[in-house]
C-alpha cells in the first residue's frame, strides 16, 4: 500500500494525478502548511526536508516529485529512449527552473534574510513565470506535453500551468498550455484529484 503525503495546490497534486492515472491504490495524507505542520517533528521523520510530496512504500519513503512520478506511474515513461529523454527534459526544467520560479513568491526565506530581498523576488515573478510560460508553450506537441500519448511530463505540468494566472501570467497569451489545461481537467485522475481536495476547488 501506498501512502501519498501532499498539500492541497502545491507541486505534490502532479504526484496524486500520477497514482490516479495508473490506477494505483493509495492513501492520502494532508499536510497542513497553514500550520506548518511540515516544519514539525512527526511530518520531519517522514521527510526531513519539510516538503511535499512524501510516497511512503513498502521498500521505504520516497521524496522529490520526479522520482515518486517514475515510481507510482512507471507505465507512463514512454517506452522509446528519444520520447522518454524528451519527457524527462519537461520534468528536469519544471524541477529546476519554473517549480523554483514559483516558490519565490511565498518562499523567497530559502535564498535571503532580508524583507526586502523577499520583496523583489515576489515583484520578479511575473516575468520569470512568463519566461517559463514561454519556453513550455513552445515543448507542448499537444494535446499532451509529447502530443497524443500523456506521460509523466503532463503530471507534473498541469500544477503548474495551474499556477501561472495567480503568478501574473494570463493564459490567454498561450493557446497550447491553455487547451493542456483544459484536455488535464477533463481526465478522471484529475477529477479525482480535485474530488479528494488535493487540487483546491
Amino acid at each position: 500500500m501506498l501512502t501519498l503525503h501532499y498539500a492541497p495546490g502545491t507541486i505534490s497534486v502532479a504526484s496524486a494525478i500520477a497514482l490516479n492515472e495508473a490506477g494505483v491504490t493509495h492513501d492520502l495524507v494532508r499536510v497542513d502548511f497553514a500550520s506548518a505542520e511540515q516544519t514539525k517533528p512527526a511530518y520531519l521523520a517522514i521527510n526531513p526536508k519539510g516538503r511535499v510530496p512524501a510516497l511512503e512504500t513498502p521498500h521505504g519513503i520516497l521524496t522529490e516529485t520526479i522520482a515518486v512520478l517514475e515510481f507510482a506511474a512507471p507505465g507512463l515513461v514512454p517506452a522509446d529512449p528519444w520520447d522518454a529523454a524528451k519527457m524527462r527534459e519537461i520534468m528536469t526544467y519544471i524541477a529546476s527552473t519554473a517549480h523554483v520560479n514559483h516558490a519565490h513568491k511565498m518562499r523567497g526565506y530559502r535564498w535571503a534574510d532580508a524583507e526586502t530581498s523577499h520583496a523583489d523576488m515576489k515583484a520578479k515573478i511575473p516575468q520569470t513565470m512568463t519566461d517559463a510560460a514561454d519556453y513550455l508553450e513552445s515543448k507542448v506537441a499537444g494535446p499532451f506535453a509529447l502530443g497524443d500519448t500523456l506521460t509523466l511530463a503532463d503530471a507534473y505540468l498541469y500544477p503548474v500551468v495551474s499556477w501561472l494566472p495567480a503568478d501574473g501570467v494570463l493564459l490567454d497569451g498561450y493557446p497550447k498550455l491553455a487547451a493542456f489545461k483544459a484536455t488535464m481537467e477533463a481526465r478522471p485522475s484529475v477529477v479525482k484529484a480535485r474530488a479528494d481536495g488535493v487540487i483546491p476547488a
